[in-house]
């Protein structure tokens, strides 16, 4: 199960979950494959986050979607959810272990013609499809978090969005105990950053583990 949101615990997280839409069947039991059959499967987006993101992409109406890091697959499905008939989202994931479990659930799934599943490093291989993209989610690596944004940020339109995950990383980004993790030092370096960015506008949600929403002016 994902972690009781930071703002509240159990019972309140149950009390927005009722009174939100629905994770649609073939998510609830991505959802529990994911976290019978995977490592960290409380990294994906779950129920809350899921909805959040289909709504996103449904209010800005992107026809190109970049995401960065799969994993089981979950978060591309919501976003693609949103996608109008001819929007269409790049997802990429650097893990190729994780394709035999992540690669059926999006083939098979009602919206896998609005996907493009893509083993690699987005760093070097997302410039190369010759796309400037309308938006982009970010939930790869933590410690290459700011020159993931570089490359998103490259080939971005102007007045696109940029949505960055687990931005405070179960609240560690203000835990001087975690001055030596690595994966922590990457978000702060990030969130440091983008605080400071002339290029962009920014605003931290405290939603699950934190979600940062970036627009490119």
């Amino acid at each position: 199960m994902q972690a009781p949101p930071p703002w509240g615990g159990a019972e309140l997280e149950s009390y927005i979950l009722s009174h939100s839409d629905p994770e649609p069947d073939y998510l609830y039991r991505l959802y529990r494959a994911t976290n019978i059959h995977m490592l960290h499967g409380r990294m994906a987006s779950g129920h809350l986050q899921g909805r959040l993101l289909k709504m996103l992409v449904g209010m800005l109406r992107p026809k190109t979607i970049l995401e960065v890091g799969t994993f089981s697959g979950y978060s591309a499905l919501c976003m693609a959810e949103g996608l109008d008939d001819d929007g269409h989202l790049y997802t990429f994931e650097i893990n190729d272990e994780q394709e035999d479990f992540t690669r059926p659930w999006l083939e098979q799934s009602a919206l896998a013609a609005k996907i493009s599943f893509i083993v690699g490093d987005a760093i070097t291989e997302a410039p190369k499809l010759g796309i400037t993209f309308d938006m982009a989610f970010i939930d790869g690596d933590k410690r290459t978090y700011l020159p993931t944004y570089e490359m998103v940020l490259g080939i971005l339109r102007k007045g696109g969005f940029i949505l960055a995950d687990n931005t405070l990383w179960d609240g560690h980004v203000c835990d001087p105990a975690y001055d030596r993790d690595q994966q922590t030092v990457g978000i702060r370096q990030f969130n440091d950053f983008v605080a400071g960015d002339s290029r962009v506008e920014r605003v931290i949600l405290p939603l699950r583990d934190g979600l940062t929403i970036i627009r490119k002016i």
